[in-house]
């Protein structure tokens, strides 16, 4: 019998949160895991950069996991603003994000530019969560497919173990939108195909939220979710974590 492994659930919580807030929601979820037997999910938390060492201390024996919201391909140097995935992996970090639309938007970052930070993640022991999605452009233009297999190839580090891959179709994110499970498959099932490996969970990310937690989770080929901002309520995450 072959035990399916518990579904990822990871919360970016992007620019949001002073160290009050941070604290008061990774006490309150790491106080949840805690208590649950068995554990629903493995929950990975990502605060902003500021508040990754308050909130190790409060996730300390919880279960939950720590990542960063993205990392510096280089391991150190004159890179102002930057964070290398080994100051991640020193403040307890297991996980990073790299590619996130936001990042590819606002700070025009390549493929190629993913792929060295994924590498570099991988190169300190951490798991990189690697970012790929469409615009409702390319979308409406029948290029989704395409769009996204191009990144998965593009955007993976050679051989490919060791990553996640979340799927966040941009149209979708913060907009309340979510592609429908027909869709949500169809995409999942070709980065599926490129990657191969059944190890790599591929994530949904895109308004997921309390509401459609569960149909996402038992859509063929989604191992989990990225949430975003049902990730800031301690309440709305819990019920997302538990969804599956």
């Amino acid at each position: 019998m072959t035990v399916q492994p518990l579904p990822l659930i990871a919360g970016n919580w992007k620019m949001n949160g002073l160290v009050a807030d941070g604290l008061a929601l990774a006490s309150a979820l790491g106080d949840r895991m805690r208590a649950a037997s068995p554990a629903p999910c493995t929950m990975v938390l990502c605060p902003p950069a500021t508040l990754l060492g308050a909130v190790a201390g409060v996730l300390e024996g919880s279960g939950v996991l720590l990542g960063g919201q993205d990392c510096h391909s280089e391991e150190a140097g004159a890179y102002t603003g930057s964070v290398s995935t080994g100051m991640l992996a020193d403040v307890g970090c297991k996980f990073v994000i790299v590619g996130h639309s936001e990042r590819r938007r606002d700070f025009d970052e390549t493929d190629e530019m993913v792929a060295a930070k994924a590498a570099a993640a991988l190169s300190r022991g951490l798991t990189p969560i690697i970012c790929v999605g469409e615009t409702l452009d390319q979308r409406e233009a029948g290029q989704a497919i395409a769009v996204v297999e191009q990144q998965v190839k593009q955007s993976v580090p050679a051989g490919g173990s060791g990553v996640v891959v979340a799927y966040e179709p941009v149209w979708a994110i913060g907009t309340g939108r979510t592609a429908s499970t027909d869709d949500v498959a169809e995409i999942h099932g070709a980065i599926r195909g490129v990657l191969g490996e059944a190890a790599i969970p591929i994530l949904y990310g895109g308004s997921a939220n309390p509401g459609n937690a569960a149909e996402l989770l038992a859509t063929p080929e989604v191992g989990g979710l990225l949430v975003g901002g049902a990730s800031l309520d301690a309440e709305s995450f819990w019920q997302v974590a538990t969804a599956g």
